[in-house]
């Protein structure tokens, strides 16, 4: 149930029997020679479909700008301050805590959104801890950082997996967007790895965008398995959410 395409009678409905809400975010950012831009939004968002294919759980939309400022030194990247992610997250939850939800879900495709929408949480907490009546809950699931997932990335690449413009996130967002797929010979194979600093540092180090990945194997159909996976452990981890 998407909550872009519900009326308001729809959702009024809804909170009768649901108070959670699943909402993906995501980022507007390279990902290297043949990953999309959007792949930090495209994943969640599709991962999110597939739980509301199982369930009867709404979906908000997308949040697509993320803190990026590491990969401004690369055309097509849009950044939202970190004060600014913190400030979209408060007033995101606020808005929809108003109309009687209590639990919220947030299903994250970028490492980058971790510190700033966390920080959010802190403050969304602070702000409505009083209200005892009508409790506030926030998680923020990183969709990558699960046990099946991490082992078939290692099954099927190895070390290949990488770091950013990962094989494995590249594949969702294939398998999310077939007309999209790119295909081209990257050099070398394996991209480096190392510490970044500043958005210049990050073009300097790591030239084409990748950090220690090859996502020139990736494919639609591994892609399939990684949602599913996702799918899978994030519907499970979301039932329980809405049980604290």
């Amino acid at each position: 149930m998407q909550l872009a395409l519900s009326t308001w009678q729809e959702v009024e409905r809804y909170l009768e029997h649901s108070t959670g809400i699943i909402i993906p975010i995501g980022s507007t950012e390279q990902h290297g020679p043949n990953g999309l831009i959007g792949t930090d939004a495209i994943c969640p968002t599709r991962i999110a479909a597939g739980i509301a294919e199982q369930e009867q759980i709404l979906i908000a939309p997308t949040i697509n700008y993320g803190m990026s400022q590491h990969h401004m030194a690369f055309p097509g990247t849009v950044t939202l301050r970190p004060t600014t992610l913190i400030q979209v997250v408060i007033d995101v939850v606020t808005s929809l805590h108003r109309h009687g939800f209590t639990h919220f879900y947030f299903v994250n495709g970028h490492g980058g959104n971790i510190a700033p929408v966390t920080t959010a949480f802190s403050e969304i907490y602070a702000d409505l801890q009083g209200d005892i009546s009508h409790p506030v809950r926030c998680k923020l699931a990183n969709w990558w950082r699960n046990d099946a997932i991490t082992r078939l990335a290692k099954e099927l690449y190895g070390d290949a997996e990488g770091y950013h413009a990962t094989v494995s996130e590249v594949s969702l967002s294939y398998y999310a967007h077939p007309e999209a797929v790119k295909d081209m010979p990257i050099h070398p194979a394996i991209a480096p790895t190392g510490d970044i600093y500043t958005a210049a540092d990050f073009r300097r180090q790591f030239p084409d965008g990748r950090m220690g990945s090859s996502p020139q194997l990736a494919s639609i159909a591994a892609g399939e398995q990684f949602c599913n996976l996702a799918v899978d452990a994030l519907t499970a981890d979301y039932r329980h959410f809405l049980t604290c």
